[in-house]
């Protein structure tokens, strides 16, 4: 008990509670401003939002994508256009989620944020998502959003909203910059299922925010690996742990939803490490005869289901 509970404190004041990196400047404490960037953009505070008439309904289009690097930091000429699929530039918020961006060794597990690496890789989103020399052969039908920002015809410009590092798990979220003004209350909860139940290197960095008057959470895990039978109990655990214990800060609204389950939109990824509950060789047999039916009978996700 009391190892873990000390474990829990050190956690805690590693990661930085709350405390996340954006884009944009706020009034609150809870964020951290990124060098380099506009400073006439509005903070993220309910004075500067336009809140949609209720009856209306806005669409759009969201980007997941999740990636487990390996304890492998970035290249410098890594190029990742073709993960985002930024060719198309259709969507209008993008998600990136990534697992053991720092090796999971004793030193990265019991130590801060890497703020070197978050920043590696923030700039390498950037670089993807406002790159503005895309040949038109390979980018057809882009047309402008009518960004205030852009000029006509440019490709749209994408802020950071969102970044987080707890160890080896990160997820950073971007919007369409002309969309500012609508995104409201976004926060932070870290949960960490590593070693003694409670550090970072395993569990889930979440992060919520409100798009008009929809709220979403956006849970980045990274659960326990293990291939022998009966190991997806302790993924289970993990996923168990992440919910009950995922609580977000409160808001200035007393109808800000404070878990997962509590929000509009929730999407789950990460590296979740469930598997097929069959022998290498058995598995692969099935893949080359196509039998889709009997790997999803011995899927471990499917147990959970039932």
């Amino acid at each position: 008990m009391w190892p873990r509970l000390i474990a829990s404190k050190i956690l805690k004041k590693r990661v930085g509670s709350n405390n996340f990196v954006a884009d944009y400047p706020s009034d609150t404490e809870t964020w951290i401003e990124l060098p380099s960037l506009d400073q006439n953009f509005p903070s993220f505070n309910s004075d500067s939002c336009m809140v949609l008439d209720q009856e209306e309904t806005q669409n759009y289009k969201v980007f997941v994508g999740t990636w487990n690097v390996g304890g492998v930091e970035p290249t410098d000429d890594l190029i990742i256009d073709d993960w985002l699929e930024t060719c198309n530039m259709s969507c209008d918020v993008y998600v990136c989620g990534f697992q053991e961006v720092v090796p999971l060794r004793a030193a990265n597990v019991f130590g801060g944020e890497n703020k070197k690496i978050t920043m590696r890789w923030n700039s390498i989103i950037r670089e993807a998502l406002n790159k503005r020399n895309r040949s038109e052969e390979k980018c057809k039908d882009v047309k402008s959003t009518g960004d205030d920002d852009d000029e006509l015809g440019e490709l749209p410009k994408y802020r950071c909203i969102i970044s987080k590092q707890m160890v080896g798990i990160m997820i950073s979220v971007w919007i369409r910059s002309d969309l500012r003004s609508f995104i409201r209350n976004p926060s932070v909860s870290c949960v960490g299922c590593g070693l003694m139940g409670c550090l970072g290197n395993k569990g889930s960095v979440s992060v919520r925010f409100r798009l008009h008057e929809t709220s979403f959470c956006f849970v980045c895990s990274h659960l326990a690996s293990g291939g022998r039978g009966g190991d997806e109990k302790y993924r289970n655990s993990n996923a168990a742990e992440i919910l009950s214990r995922t609580i977000f800060p409160k808001g200035p609204s007393l109808d800000l939803p404070r878990k997962i389950l509590d929000h509009d939109r929730v999407v789950w990824l990460g590296d979740l490490n469930y598997r097929i509950s069959l022998p290498e060789y058995a598995t692969r047999v099935l893949v080359d005869k196509g039998e889709w039916t009997a790997l999803l009978e011995n899927d471990q996700v499917t147990f959970i289901e039932k």
